[in-house]
């Protein structure tokens, strides 16, 4: 009872509060203090798991054994060509029975070239381009506006939209996000044929954007993985896409739902299975979230938080697994390493779409989210580490470890530099306090969280499209070099932990076409703790 005590402790911090000068009451006239109790990301790169540490080495060993022997074999195969004579060679091509040892060489020739055939023939993944959509102006809210449009509407008594109100003056979010015109409308128009309004808005605006930055025609699409966690009509989202752009009949379509903010980086993952296995193909993934069906208008407190978070957005990415997109295209696929913690009863409740206790549905934000999401990323990272981290910091992290766990050498674990392995870093804007906590476990600068922290008072959080306006940003402020690593971290609901490698092809130059181009120069800007809305 003591110990559970004790871990429940750690996984709290407390912050004092100004209050300001009372008004009223027997403080009236002074200033006035609180203590704020909230939960935080457990110190996860200090309690390792080495069934994790194991698995990222697995990954690491598995593919650089294949490598490895590639040169061996060609050594071999060298020294035997080099003992064979013109004489010898009309001896195997006349005689029908050979040596055993003939027969051995030419076994070893033969069974070289299919190994080094099939190592080399691994399709690469290339990143043609993406686009993220950018909504126009008429559909832009600032918090005031969105705080008197909620009032306006007669759906939240008084204590909803205070508690609201006080979410959004700490969310870390601007004022020029952008919400759907159904809820923009009064009185609201909550419909599903404004859902689908809003879905098609939002995709064809990025596909439009994407098929013309890349010069190719929608029947050029082999594959397509759309992702969308909250709303999943009949037909679906991907067969509004075949239909809107007449793709061909022969399309491989997939539409994934449920998966929640990290569901962009599985379609990423499902699109490279399938360029895999078909070749001389182009695989096109839609990230988006629907709004309209999921403004939550009850009383329960947990459920109002998304409502102060999530945003109108979608992204479009280009994949290719062509050799000769390589001149053309911006990124290359390295490494994709999925955490899924759904076994864990605490983990798959924790974010839970349900309904309230007067049959409002909603989306639950449970308290042992933030505890939840550490488990998730030290899982992920731990086996990302050896797939990524430079020889140097595997070896200093290993030798740590290895003197904690077996030698029971009572030293400060040591924590992987992980700047060293990435040069840009788009961690996934869930939210402000959660990326306070990656920055601080991952030793992360402000400069490393620029994009995740400009995107989130930018744009809000747009689930699983996040990541590509954190990279667009990158791409506005001309930052990608060839040879740059871009790593990107995405949550989600189930609860999952998601990561995708990309290496830059070319140094990127600010596009025409990006979402930032309006407002970049005046980025990045200083967020305040606390920003009080209207009086």
């Amino acid at each position: 009872m003591h110990s559970s005590m004790v871990k429940e402790e750690s996984l709290l911090s407390t912050e004092i509060v100004a209050r300001g000068v009372e008004k009223s009451g027997p403080n009236a006239g002074f200033q006035t203090f609180s203590i704020r109790v909230r939960r935080r990301l457990p110190d996860f790169l200090h309690s390792v798991n080495l069934r994790h540490v194991k698995l990222g080495y697995h990954y690491l060993i598995s593919n650089a054994l294949y490598l490895l022997a590639i040169p061996v074999l060609l050594l071999i195969f060298s020294a035997e060509v080099k003992t064979l004579r013109r004489y010898d060679v009309w001896i195997l091509w006349e005689q029908p029975s050979l040596e055993l040892i003939s027969i051995l060489s030419i076994s070893a020739l033969i069974g070289s070239l299919i190994l080094v055939y099939c190592v080399f023939s691994v399709r690469p993944i290339y990143l043609v381009d993406f686009a993220c959509y950018k909504p126009s102006e008429e559909f832009g809210v600032t918090k005031e506006y969105f705080m008197a449009h909620s009032k306006r509407t007669g759906l939240f008594d008084d204590g909803s939209l205070g508690f609201q109100k006080k979410i959004l003056e700490k969310s870390g979010i601007g004022e020029r996000t952008y919400f759907p015109g159904a809820i923009l409308a009064y009185p609201p128009r909550l419909t599903m044929r404004e859902a689908r309004a809003e879905a098609e808005m939002v995709m064809f605006g990025a596909l439009d954007e994407v098929f013309e930055k890349c010069k190719i025609s929608p029947k050029d699409i082999s594959i397509l993985v759309v992702n969308c966690s909250l709303f999943n009509p009949t037909p679906s989202l991907s067969a509004m896409i075949v239909n809107h752009y007449k793709m061909r009949e022969n399309i491989l379509s997939f539409n994934l739902g449920g998966m929640g903010c990290s569901a962009g980086i599985i379609a990423l993952d499902l699109a490279r299975e399938m360029l895999k296995v078909y070749g001389s193909s182009y695989a096109l993934v839609v990230s988006t979230e629907n709004i309209t069906l999921n403004w939550y208008h009850g009383t329960n407190r947990s459920m109002l938080i998304p409502n102060c978070l999530f945003r109108m957005g979608g992204a479009a990415i280009l994949l290719s697994n062509k050799r000769k997109d390589r001149r053309r295209a911006k990124y290359e696929l390295f490494h994709m390493v999925r955490t899924h913690k759904g076994s864990d009863d605490k983990s798959y409740k924790c974010v839970f779409q349900e309904e309230d206790d007067c049959k409002k549905t909603g989306l639950t934000l449970s308290k042992e989210l933030m505890e939840v999401a550490g488990h998730a990323l030290k899982a992920n990272i731990t086996t990302l580490g050896p797939l990524i981290l430079p020889l140097s910091e595997q070896i200093l992290f290993l030798a740590s470890l290895f003197a904690r766990k077996l030698l029971r050498m009572k030293m400060k674990p040591y924590i992987p530099d992980f700047k060293l392995a990435a040069q840009h870093f788009c961690m996934h804007a869930g939210g402000r306090a959660v990326l306070d906590a990656l920055q601080k476990n991952l030793s992360l600068s402000e400069h490393n969280m620029e994009p995740s922290r400009m995107t989130l008072h930018r744009f809000g959080n747009t689930s699983s499209s996040t990541l590509w306006y954190e990279l667009a940003y990158i791409e506005a402020k001309e930052r990608i070099k060839k040879g740059d690593v871009v790593w990107q971290v995405a949550f989600g609901s189930g609860f999952k932990c998601n990561s995708a490698i990309w290496r830059a092809l070319k140094t990127v130059k600010r596009s025409t076409k990006n979402p930032w181009l309006d407002c970049i120069d005046s980025y990045p800007v200083e967020i305040p703790e606390f920003e009080k809305i209207g009086n």
